[in-house]
């Protein structure tokens, strides 16, 4: 398998120190809206980037009136000098692209092909060079699904724009803990087919080289997760570890990669957050999930690498049952945008 290169573009000269980062409004139908009004909302980022906003005028007032946010926005077609980027002001390219304002927390077709395209253009924006990195809201799978858009999630959609070949996604809490995904929107035994050596060794190092982009001391071991319980015991429950783990880590390490495993997944991440590990590579994507969600939701960020440009998300879905309460939390969204700056 050919990888496409991890090309960085060549950004132009800056208006200031501080990245432009592309925030896209994700659903409409669902909570996207609002977290992303509510973080430009906060002013905070704006201490670290200049957040441009990729989204529809109409839904984003919306939620700035419905939230007493006392906002107002700017409409912008690119970014220039004379881009406000301060608190109190939501800088928007608007793609004006829904004849009528969603209803709130229904899959919506309208709305899946929104979101994808909010998508494009910041991806245009990034190749460009006009950004430094994007920040995606959440989507709903089924919207984009409806949409006739032919890919599972964000990273899928990410991987076909860019024309890169299996993206990383990796989690981080905080630049505390760091979690790679050997696979991602699977069913479970299809993702437990995934564990070959081939593809376990090709990860090892794909996720050091990129550790090392993003401009991380690897001063520890990568830690890779075991499939089955025990880390199969020898092969009482299971021959992945034996046959294809052990195999491509021991190979890894002959290549000169400070990476130790399989460890049991009942261990892995406890021993993660007692500063084992530069990072952990897991089997599939809810062995994962489940770990950093649980030690802490709120700061968990997805970081998409691999790509031409660096991508940052919150872990968190649409919300439906939410959407339009007035309740979401955007903190999750304010780190992500946070950890885009840091690493951009």
């Amino acid at each position: 398998m050919i990888l496409k290169p991890m090309e960085q573009p060549v950004l132009p000269e800056r208006i200031s120190d501080k990245p432009a980062i592309a925030i896209t409004e994700g659903d409409p139908a669902g909570i996207g809206p609002e977290i992303v009004s509510k973080t430009i909302a906060s002013g905070e980022i704006f201490e670290i980037c200049r957040p441009i906003v990729i989204g529809e005028f109409g839904t984003l007032q919306r939620e700035i009136d419905r939230n007493h946010l006392g906002m107002k926005i700017e409409t912008v077609s690119e970014i220039t000098d004379q881009t406000e980027f301060s608190p109190g002001t939501l800088s928007l390219i608007d793609m004006a692209n829904l004849y009528r304002l969603p209803e709130y927390g229904k899959v919506d077709r309208a709305c899946g092909r929104a979101a994808f395209e909010f998508l494009e253009k910041a991806v245009e924006l990034a190749e460009e060079g006009r950004v430094s990195a994007i920040t995606t809201a959440p989507i709903n799978k089924l919207s984009i699904k409806a949409a006739g858009i032919p890919y599972a999630g964000h990273t899928e959609i990410l991987g076909a724009l860019t024309e890169t070949i299996d993206p990383l996604t990796m989690f981080e809490i905080a630049g505390e803990m760091r979690v790679f995904f050997l696979s991602r929107h699977l069913s479970l035994i299809d993702a437990c087919r995934m564990v070959k050596k081939d593809r376990v060794y090709n990860y090892i190092l794909r996720c050091e080289a990129a550790l090392k982009r993003l401009g991380i001391q690897l001063t520890k071991p990568i830690g890779v997760a075991a499939l089955n319980p025990h880390g199969g015991e020898g092969g009482l429950f299971g021959s992945e570890e034996t046959e294809e783990i052990i195999p491509a880590v021991e190979l890894a390490r002959k290549k000169g990669i400070d990476v130790v495993g399989p460890i049991g997944a009942d261990s892995i991440f406890n021993m993660a957050r007692r500063g084992v590990f530069s990072a952990i590579i897991s089997m599939y994507h809810d062995q994962g999930h489940i770990a950093t969600k649980t030690l802490d939701f709120e700061r968990t960020v997805s970081i998409t690498l691999g790509m031409p440009f660096l991508r940052t998300s919150v872990d968190h879905g649409t919300a439906f049952d939410i959407a339009g309460k007035g309740i979401a939390d955007p903190t999750n969204l304010i780190e992500a945008v946070k950890a885009a700056a840091r690493y951009s």
